[in-house]
């Protein structure tokens, strides 16, 4: 039975195994096997029905290569009885190896692999970019995320649409040829551009083609605009012209005067910023650190010398003394050529000229030093300028010129101020020389009638110095007769032991003198009324400003070789030339350097000890501060007097600004809004009226008062912390100058232009609305309209009681009666007292039956009125009347605000007029709040800036500080530091001349 199973389960699973095109190979004992046992056979073999196998069988599935379905065998005849059958099967494996798709199969799998080997080498030669990936922006990675690139892709156009866009090249090749026959000989073109100039038969011709169209097309367009620019241009020059003759004298004038005002501007900058680092420089020399050592530099003593000039010059210029010191002092009459011999002495053309006019207008203080480069510099600045060069010395001229023209006050020509100039060259004589105005006899139009007065003051002030070398500069081509100088000098100097006299412009004498024993009269001192130390002849030059000094000095040198003056022997050799005149006069400088300098020494030190024995005494627990230094502590005081604005509480500014504004507005609000619609009968009326008046009120004068209001509140608390005492301590030497800058602050702040703007929309919002939100809102609305209408009621009982005089308690108290026209009114208003009695809701204005009623009335009493009175007293009672009216209906509200939060309508207690000063009283808040946060964001920072520039700019101004820092203390501490510097640098001074001996 089992083996009838194990035949039908063999059965199912070749079934199977047929309709998979697959086969099964069974491995069965040799012996058992039919003669077809070594051959595939099939389960379905009708061979093969009654053998069944008696052994288990072990099954294999397997499939060819190609999946093929089985072929049907061709059995061989059965034959009975064993017959064996040799197979060669090395043989058939060969065949079935060596097939086409085995070969091709595996030379793609070995290609892929080769392929692949060469990819990952050529992978590994190229090098690693991710290192390089910062370099790439992250928008590029994340592009796909922002940009639709599908979208963009579709929105381009196709194919077809590009090839529509594109142009048509057959008509650009037949445009082409056109334009190649058109150049060609006899080509319509030429023909076209002949008919241009010969005539309309050859026009015809020139317009077959459409190029010699367009050709004539732009030529007549070109002609029309050449027309039409013609016409323009003409008619342009012409207004042109006309236009600049009358303002091209404007423009002149306009710029002329703005470039001096620029120039004036940067000059005082220049000023201020060298002033300040030459501070900072002092600072940083005096400073003494610790284990450092400071090169200490070695000044020339020249240089020690002019500093000390310096010195006594500003404090002679501020006190009204004259120091003793030795200088050259040069003098002579306008045009006598002082410039030129001190520009000789010098060995450059340093000063501005002009011929016959005055260029010196302040003294110019001229410090001589040998050095290795020729330099200019002055005191007051470090910029050198090399006299070797022609740019620098056109800028050092016009330097001098602005400088003198900024000493030089309005009004005036010329000014006792010096201008402080120091040269240093190779081969100069050390010496100090002051150049000096040049003496006039005459006061010429444009120049100040105290012009030659002043000229005289300043010369006679450095002449009569004992101690002075005066070098008197004498024109020798003109008359000795004419001379103005030499009688100012014989009188500052009678014995002539400090003067040399100079007599320039020898080789013209010579020219122009008809007897040369004249000119020896003047140089052997016998002609002029004068007597000097040494007497010599130059010449400064032929007249011509461009001339350079190495030309004038061997145009000096060759005439007075060739002169006669010195053949015949008028003339000695020491008494010629520059070169010896230099020499002459630095000899006579340090000689008497040398027997005055102690003696000036010693009279500081003792105006040195007065001046301190006299602070001692009045000053003894005070610090001695000049007025720079008491300048500096009054700019710290003030600029913590502003800080102090910003520390005050918010609070308190909203308090004070909200109680301003409404003290501004108070008179607004009741007469102009609250009474007008306070006379309407009707609830809706009354807030239509209330609504149009804020509107106006809002939109026109609001938010100005507000402005207004706040810039005074910053005014007053401005002030108060500027003038309010500060105890023991305070200093009522610095009063002037905090009102000046306070004064000055003031007038330079203005307030922001925006603030109006954002302020009406704010209070228009506030305004708006109507909506109290709780009662302690609504007591609070009522509190302030009492305020108001009470301070209102006492106002108008002031003016009623004026208008009717004093009642009988003060009549028999106080022996006051009242005059005729107080009793009128007085009569008049209790009459029309009498009729609000009867009609006390009578409205605001009388009727002229109602004015005839009271008028008779009050004649049947003997007391005649005016109408006009009575109209002015029944103003007054009336008021008062609604006014007392008004308090009792805002009593009554105080219980009003559960009927105004639900809404009732009663005619009786209508609280309208409490809502309207709830939005009054609002809008006050918000204002206040508002301007609160504009001056401590905004305006403080700019006033303490305005505060700032008034502080730099009276800095700057040396009058203005002497102007407001006044008094004994500040004069005497001025004159202590002053002398106290004299003193320590002669004393310096008098050490090195010592050593140099």
């Amino acid at each position: 039975m089992w083996r009838l199973r194990r035949a039908a389960v063999a059965c199912e699973v070749c079934q199977s195994l047929v309709k998979r095109s697959s086969g099964i190979k069974g491995s069965l004992p040799l012996q058992k096997l039919h003669l077809v046992s070594r051959s595939v056979y099939h389960s379905h073999h009708p061979t093969l029905k009654l053998q069944r196998s008696q052994f288990r069988t072990s099954f294999h599935q397997f499939s060819s290569l190609a999946n093929l379905p089985l072929r049907k065998l061709k059995l061989s005849p059965i034959k009975y009885g064993y017959q064996p059958r040799r197979n060669f099967w090395p043989a058939r494996l060969a065949a079935r190896l060596l097939k086409l798709r085995y070969l091709i199969l595996g030379s793609a799998v070995g290609g892929g692999y080769t392929a692949k080997k060469t990819f990952d080498q050529w992978k590994d030669m190229i090098p690693d970019l991710s290192d390089y990936k910062w370099i790439v922006p992250d928008i590029v990675w994340e592009i796909d995320e922002y940009i639709d690139l599908e979208k963009i892709r579709k929105a381009l156009p196709n194919s077809d649409d590009l090839a529509k866009l594109a142009p048509d090249f057959d008509k650009i090749v037949e445009s082409l040829s056109l334009l190649k026959d058109f150049f060609t000989t006899g080509s319509p073109g030429e023909t076209a551009f002949r008919a241009t100039d010969h005539g309309s038969e050859s026009d015809k011709h020139y317009r077959k083609g459409l190029l010699g169209e367009l050709i004539l097309l732009q030529q007549q367009i070109q002609e029309h605009e050449e027309e039409a620019r013609r016409a323009a241009g003409q008619y342009s020059t012409s207004y042109a012209q006309q236009k600049r003759k009358v303002t091209d004298k404007e423009k002149i004038d306009q710029l002329q005067e703005e470039l001096l005002h620029t120039q004036l501007k940067y000059q005082r900058i220049l000023e201020r910023l060298e002033k300040e680092n030459k501070e900072l420089r002092k600072l940083v020399l005096q400073k003494d650190d610790k284990g450092i050592h400071h090169r200490k530099l070695k000044k020339s003593l020249i240089d020690m010398y002019s500093e000390v000039l310096d010195v006594l010059s500003d404090y002679d210029a501020s006190y009204n003394t004259q120091d003793h010191l030795p200088r050259v002092v040069v003098v002579g009459d306008q045009s006598a050529g002082k410039t030129s011999v001190l520009e000789m002495i010098a060995q450059a053309r340093i000063f501005p000229r002009g011929s016959g006019e005055m260029m010196t207008r302040s003294p110019v203080k001229v410090t001589l030093s040998e050095g290795p480069h020729h330099v200019a510099l002055f005191k007051d600045s470090s910029r050198e300028f090399d006299l070797t060069k022609e740019e620098d010395l056109a800028a050092l001229r016009h330097e001098i010129e602005l400088r003198m023209r900024k000493n030089v006050k309005e009004g005036c020509t010329v000014s006792p101020e010096t201008i402080s100039l120091n040269v240093k060259g190779p081969g100069l004589q050390r010496m100090v020389l002051v150049d000096l105005p040049g003496v006039i006899n005459t006061v010429t139009s444009g120049m100040a009638p105290d012009t030659k007065e002043t000229i005289f003051s300043i010369s006679k002030a450095y002449m009569q110095n004992p101690n002075a070398i005066i070098l008197c500069i004498q024109d020798g081509s003109v008359d000795a007769e004419r001379s103005i100088v030499t009688d100012l000098v014989s009188q500052m100097d009678p014995h002539g032991r400090r003067t040399i006299f100079v007599l320039t412009k020898v080789d013209l004498a010579e020219k122009n003198v008809a007897s040369p024993s004249r000119i020896q009269q003047i140089i052997e001192g016998k002609l002029f009324p004068m007597k000097a130390l040494g007497y010599f002849a130059v010449v400064t030059g032929k007249g011509n400003s461009s001339e350079s000094i190495e030309a004038i000095r061997e145009y000096e040198e060759e005439f007075f070789q060739n002169s006669k003056l010195l053949k015949t022997s008028m003339l000695k050799a020491h008494q010629v030339t520059t070169r010896n005149l230099s020499l002459a006069v630095s000899d006579c400088f340090w000689k008497m350097v040398r027997e005055s300098v102690e003696q000036q020494a010693d009279s500081f030190k003792a105006t040195r000890f007065n001046l301190e024995t006299e602070w001692k005494n009045n000053y003894p627990r005070l610090r001695e501060l000049d007025r720079n230094e008491l300048f500096e502590k009054a700019k710290n005081e003030i600029l913590d007097e502003v800080i102090s604005l910003s520390q005050v509480t918010p609070k308190h500014w909203e308090e004070i600004l909200q109680q301003s504004l409404w003290e501004r507005v108070s008179t607004h609000v009741i007469e102009n809004i609250y009474l007008p619609a306070a006379q309407t009968m009707n609830s809706g009326t009354f807030n239509t009226t209330v609504d149009i008046k804020l509107k106006q009120w809002t939109d026109k004068q609001l938010p100005n008062k507000a402005v207004e209001v706040a810039w005074e509140t910053l005014q007053e608390e401005f002030s108060r912390f500027m003038t309010e005492p500060k105890g023991k301590e305070h200093d009522d030497i610095f009063d002037k100058l905090k009102e000046a800058v306070k004064e000055e602050s003031i007038k330079r702040h203005k307030w922001n232009d925006f603030a109006e703007d954002s302020l009406r929309v704010i209070q228009h919002n506030a305004l708006e609305d109507r909506s109290i939100s709780d009662k302690q809102q609504w007591d609070a609305a009522i509190y302030f309209m009492e305020e108001a209408l009470q301070a209102r009621l006492k106002d108008t009982e002031n003016a009623i009681e004026n208008m009717i005089g004093p009642d009988w308690k003060k009549r028999w108290l106080y022996w006051k009666n009242r005059t005729q026209e107080q009793f009128v009114h007085n009569e008049t208003k209790n009459e029309l007292e009498k009729m609000l009695k009867c009609n006390e809701e009578h409205p605001a204005y009388l009727a002229s039956d109602e004015i005839t009623t009271v008028r008779k009335n009050l004649e049947s009493r003997g007391v005649e009125v005016d109408p006009s009175l009575i109209k002015d007293t029944w103003h007054q009672v009336y008021r008062r009347h609604f006014l007392k009216t008004a308090l009792n209906h805002c009593n009554l509200c105080r219980r009003g605000f559960y009927y105004y939060q639900r809404h009732f309508v009663d005619s009786e207690l209508e609280c309208n007029d409490v809502v309207l000063f709830w939005r009054i009283q609002r809008m006050l808040a918000i204002t206040a709040n508002t301007l609160r946060q504009q001056l401590t964001n905004t305006e403080v920072r700019r006033l303490e800036k305005n505060v700032k520039e008034v502080l730099e700019d009276f800095a700057e101004d040396s009058e203005k500080k002497v102007k407001l820092l006044t008094g004994k203390r500040v004069q005497l501490a001025e004159d202590l530091k002053k002398v106290r510097e004299i003193q320590e640098k002669l004393d310096a001074f008098i050490e090195a001349l010592h050593q140099e001996k």
